[in-house]
This record gives C-alpha cells, structure tokens and sequence, in this order.
C-alpha cells in the first residue's frame, strides 16, 4: 500500500497524527507531527507475530523524534522509552516524561552514543517484544515524511510550490519529501533547499566530500539537527539538479526564531528558526542564486518547535543583539558552503552543480 493510499485509508480510524495546516505568511512573504515516526510505528507494530502481546518501543532521539514517538505510542496504547543525549536540555526531556514516555534516559554525549546504548544494552532487555523506532533512517519513516508533500499539493491545487525549504539532521525529512516530489512529478520544477546549522552539517560536509562523512563532533546548539552522519538517499537526494544546500550558524538559526515570534506569534526552536532565517535579509536570493519572482511560492517546513521557551527566545536575542541592525544582518548573513572541522578524507571530483515529527509549513507568496 503506497502513502497515499494509506493515508486515504487511515481517514476512518484513529490515527497518531494530524493533517498539517498550510497557510499564507504575509509577513515573511514580505521579508523575503509527526508523520514518519507515526506511519512507521503503525506499520511496525502491525506486522508482530501474533503471540507478542507486549511490545514495547525504543527510540533514540536529539528529542522531537523521540517526543512524537511517545505520541504515536501513546495512540497505539504500547509502551514508549526514549533515550536522549546528555546535550539535551531537561526543558525536553521533561516534556518528553509529560507526553506519557514509559522511560526518558540520557546517555552519551550525542546521539550515536544514545541509539547504541539503547540498542545494546536496553533491547536486549525486552527480547522479541523490543520495537526499535529509529529517528530517521529507515523508508518507513522516509515515506511516513513524505506524507507532508501530499498535503502540500493538497492544499495548493492551483500551483504547485516553486521552492521547498526544509531543515536537514539525518536527513528523514529531506528523504520524504523528495520521494513524494518524485512521486508527484513536481521535482522538475520545484526546488528544494536543506538548511543546516554550522557545528551540525553533516550533509555539506558528505557533498563536499563527495562522499557520506561522519562529523568529529557536534558543535550547533540545534541538538535536534546534531547527527554526525547523514543517510546514503539524502547525499544522493544533495547531488540533484533541483537541490540546494545552505549552512547558516546559530546566531542566525536564533534570529528566525524571535523574527518569526515576532511576524507570526509562534514559538519554535533552533532547528525550525533556521529555515525562517533563509527568508530574511537575501538569504533566500543567495540560496537560489537568482532574484525571487513576485509570484513565486516558497513553502517552509517547520519541524519540532517544542525545545524553546520565551526565557530561551528573550536570551537569544540579547546574545545576538548585532542581527537587530539591518546594516549588520546583512553583512553578517553567510552561506556557508564549506563545512569546518571535516576530517581529511579522500577527495573525488565534486559534481558540477550550483550548491549553495509536530509540523508546520507556511506558504510565503514571495
């Protein structure tokens, strides 16, 4: 059964998600939950031999993974334990408890250090009845992300958008949602833009590389993004004609985060303000690498706003006053394209290209 019809089909029963809105921002048109993990989770406890009467489900998560697998968990009535790095603030590991979490445990210093903790010595725990609910690499959480592109076109039936800009941690979103642009034969004439925040680009590092590069450290205060390695499908999903790649440091992460406070009167995190934060300044004109049409449409995907509070919005701006100044924003606004701190690998040819789990997307008629 394709995503579509899977989701055409869970209409009439209870589902652990909900169709994400898709509305018009004037005010970043001016300037410039958790579907994977539910699709998956469905799928997975579906398909247990029949004399498992008690699943029980592990994630690992930087936290918004782990905070919609409790969600879906929660729906399926099965038992969720989640474990989370100690980077992770106690901020979302209480809210992951709060959701209803079975267990929230913190180990390693990122996440790799989480997911095979938890694998190896927590699983073996619950023998057969363990389900192991991966953050993002695995085709039922890329297709479970995929559904956000149907409810897109869905929702924008006149014209498909011309720019799709998502955040990029291990790359289950970027995966998703290309799959369904394929699927819907719009990848030819939509552009996606991956958004990561230096300290975490482990995608820019494998593009420039050539090749999948595994980061020394995680550095970003974007945890949610902190995965060292991307996925095989999102470097090859990096390599094609209608994608771009942008780096942008945290400062500028926190900037859309308190912008779009500002514009919209919705809170999100460091790893969803990134994505706002292409849309100010020229970001977007120097992603693109061209001027943005009037009659364009940009959609933006915000994924895990849960991470933020308005002490941590009110901080970030004070540490980052300097982007108050219009003259200073845009001269301080870098693309980077060059990630640091990649270790000494082998080189290949670079390809001759211009590179440059709660949802919300905001479509800005640019």
């Amino acid at each position: 059964m394709g995503v579509k019809d899977f989701l055409q089909s869970s209409q009439e029963q209870s589902r652990p998600w909900v169709e994400t809105p898709l509305r018009e921002s004037y005010a970043l048109s001016q300037a410039a939950g958790w579907y994977g993990l539910g699709h998956y989770l469905v799928k997975r406890v579906e398909e247990l031999p029949t004399h498992i009467s008690n699943p029980h489900i592990f994630c690992s998560s930087g936290g918004n993974a782990g905070l919609a697998a409790v969600h879906a968990s929660r729906t399926l009535g099965v038992p969720c334990t989640v474990v989370v790095p100690s980077t992770v603030k106690q901020l979302m590991v209480t809210k992951i408890k709060a959701a209803g979490a079975y267990e929230v445990l913190q180990h390693g210093d990122a996440w790799a250090d989480a997911d095979k903790y938890m694998r190896e010595e927590l699983m073996p725990q619950a023998g057969e009845a363990a389900i192991y609910a991966p953050p993002f690499d695995h085709p039922d959480i890329w297709a479970g992300n995929s559904s956000i592109m149907y409810e897109i076109a869905d929702q924008m039936p006149d014209s498909p958008a011309n720019t799709i800009i998502c955040s990029v941690g291990g790359g289950g979103l970027l995966n998703g949602l290309a799959m369904a642009l394929d699927d819907l034969s719009l990848s030819g004439s939509t552009t996606v833009i991956g958004v990561e925040t230096a300290g975490a680009e482990s995608l820019a590092a494998a593009v420039h590389a050539g090749q999948l590069v595994t980061l020394p450290r995680i550095t970003s205060q974007a945890t949610s993004l902190g995965c060292a390695r991307v996925t095989q499908l999102t470097l090859d999903t990096a390599q094609r004609d209608n994608f771009r790649g942008v780096v942008l440091p945290d400062a500028e992460a926190a900037m859309g985060c308190w912008r779009l406070a500002d514009d919209e009167r919705i809170m999100v995190e460091l790893a969803c303000g990134v994505n706002v934060a292409l849309c100010y300044d020229g970001r977007l004109e120097k992603a693109l690498g061209r001027k943005v049409r009037p009659d364009e449409k940009v959609v933006i995907v915000l994924c895990g706003g849960s991470n933020v509070t308005v002490n941590m919005l009110s901080e970030w701006r004070k540490e980052y006053a300097y982007l108050e100044e219009p003259v200073t924003r845009r001269k301080d606004s870098e693309i980077q394209h060059v990630p640091q701190d990649v270790p000494e690998i082998p080189r290949r040819a670079p390809v001759q290209r211009q590179w440059n789990q709660e949802v919300l997307q905001l479509e800005a008629k640019l």
